[in-house]
């Protein structure tokens, strides 16, 4: 155990988290996407020398709990041969990725010519050659549906880009100059914490390291102490997964012994032929978010913190599939549901830290054709929580990215937004009700084709402690003769000029019993009410209707 100064310690946990802001900052502002530079849909993160997570910033867990294995995959290739001015490149879900529109750029960083650590940031690529435009078309049932693999490799040497990477790269996708300009700042982003992270290093390599074990230990320190605080026992859940007219079940049993905390999958479907299946990191990632949501969210986020908490996990199954199975939906959509199993189990060990379930989905919507590729994910209802209502229309679980306001979605795209607002009505009743989903509706002017990923179309997210479920979400095809189509959850379809599509989000699920607590009564809003700064256009609104009761028919009104 390293013993450092308790000021010199948290000095160096702000400015190596600082580190990975800034690289975020970077990649944001330098990006060409409306999904990287408006969403955020990118992280970043510093690493030891042995690739154990550092620090990193608050951006997307499903993309900082499994980045750890994208350094790792790098290693596995170069063994102790890390190149200075070397960025390598990894997408393969199978090799250190999560599906393959996330690619991840990793940089050794050297002091006195000797290894330092590492710097890597991911993100989301609006399209990497997939059958459907998006790149996760709702029929994959392999990974070569999904587009181009980039199995760990180097990328750049000395800041140009080696063409063995770029060129099928770019030869893949439906985007190329809008992949060129995000990738380029994912490399700015790299070397702006390279530069940072010599910085802070530059007194001794030696001490520097020093520190950064310290920093370790004392997330260490900090999860078992958070765990030792909770009851020891064994707590069992298990949710569903909506694939088809099936439900596929994700069961965990969470054991908590000490200052030591055991998962296991174990009950857990085998992978489907279909795309939620989800890899092994991404389940990591979902349940060191939830154990963190649990048990004190004020542990340091590094490597440190994740050694008390052990994973099992079946094979070929729907939380650790095996190659070569579909698996885009699996980091989007079931890491969602993974992330709720687990905060399921725990909130009998912590019902007085975890909310009801979340809208448990991200709510997917790609749309494209040869020439453009939008890729969003819909915010909805937060669930209840102890003491506090749930927060409306708000990304959630293990995602933590923006919305791509309406100003910039129609400068970029051939579509208009006609309809943005909260979703009033349908987050569930409880003592603190959870919050609101979103209504977004959206006017095609030009063919496209559209993949929809979402969940909890069928089974409403969860109440706890007597609290009532949220809304299902709902998806509507309004064509522009005035016919009407719902949806199911995931599907690949056509669209032409003059078509519409509707999106109702999932409310957030109700924490304790309704009728103890009435509800205080609600105003009914327009959504530019709701939303003043988005820029959206006001239309008559009427009181909505009780979701909860079924589906209503798609409207304007």
């Amino acid at each position: 155990m390293v013993t450092v100064d308790p000021v010199a310690l948290e000095v160096a946990r702000n400015r190596l988290s600082a580190i990975a802001d800034e690289m975020g900052v970077v990649l944001r502002r330098t990006a060409y996407s409306p999904n990287i530079k408006e969403r955020a849909d990118c992280s970043a993160a510093v690493f030891m020398p042995d690739g154990e997570m550092l620090a990193q910033a608050e951006h997307i867990p499903v993309h900082l709990g499994s980045m750890p294995a994208s350094v790792r995959a790098v290693l596995e290739v170069v063994g102790g041969a890390v190149e200075p001015g070397v960025q390598y490149a990894v997408n393969d879900p199978y090799a250190g990725g999560t599906h393959l529109n996330d690619l991840t750029l990793v940089r050794g960083v050297f002091i006195a010519g000797q290894l330092a650590g590492f710097v890597a940031n991911r993100a989301h690529h609006a399209d990497v050659g997939g059958e459907a435009p998006g790149s996760m078309p709702a029929h994959a049932t392999t990974l070569q549906q999904e587009g181009h693999v980039v199995a760990p490799q180097a990328a750049v040497r000395d800041g140009e880009w080696l063409p063995e990477f770029l060129d099928p790269f770019l030869e893949a996708t439906r985007t190329p100059q809008e992949r060129l300009g995000d990738l380029s700042a994912q490399l700015g982003a790299n070397e702006a914490g390279a530069m940072r992270l010599e910085e802070t290093g530059s007194g001794s390599l030696a001490d520097h390291l020093t520190v950064a074990a310290a920093l370790l230990d004392y997330g260490e320190r900090r999860m078992a102490a958070a765990l030792a605080a909770l009851p020891d026992g064994t707590f069992e859940f298990t949710d569903f997964m909506e694939w088809g007219p099936a439900d596929v079940p994700i069961a965990v049993s969470v054991t908590i012994d000490g200052s030591r905390l055991q998962a296991d999958f174990a009950g857990s479907a085998p992978q489907v032929a279909g795309n939620i299946n989800a890899v092994e990191a991404v389940t990591r990632s979902c349940l060191y978010y939830a154990v963190r949501v649990a048990a004190d969210p004020t542990v340091p986020a590094n490597g440190g913190s994740y050694r008390p908490i052990s994973l099992t996990v079946p094979e070929a199954s729907i939380v650790n599939a095996a190659a070569p199975a579909a698996v885009a939906a699996g980091n989007v959509e079931t890491s969602q549901r993974i992330a709720d199993v687990v905060l399921g189990a725990l909130s009998q060990a912590a019902p007085d830290r975890v909310p009801a379930a979340s809208q448990g989905t991200m709510n997917n919507v790609l749309i494209g054709n040869d020439r453009f590729a939008y890729y969003e994910t819909i915010a909805g209802g937060q669930g209840g929580r102890p003491g506090r209502a749930g927060q409306s229309g708000i990304q959630t679980g293990m995602t933590n990215t923006k919305n791509t306001p309406i100003e910039s979605l129609e400068a970029h795209y051939p579509f208009s937004v006609l309809r943005y607002g909260l979703r009033t009505g349908s987050g569930g009743r409880g003592q603190h009700p959870g919050g609101d989903g979103i209504e977004r509706e959206i006017e095609f002017h030009e063919a496209a084709t559209v993949s929809l990923m979402g969940e909890r179309r069928r089974h409403g997210p969860w109440g706890l402690n007597g609290g009532e479920a949220g809304a299902v979400g709902e998806d509507w095809l309004i064509r522009r003769d005035g016919t009407t189509e719902r949806l199911v959850g995931k599907v690949t379809f056509e669209v032409d000029p003059g078509d519409r599509l509707l999106v109702r989000t999932p409310g957030g699920g109700g924490w304790g019993k309704p009728s103890l607590y009435p509800e205080p009564p609600r105003r009914w809003l327009r959504p530019c009410e709701s939303r003043p700064a988005m820029g959206c256009r006001s239309w008559p609104v009427a009181p909505a209707p009780d979701y909860r009761v079924g589906p209503s028919p798609p409207s304007r009104g």
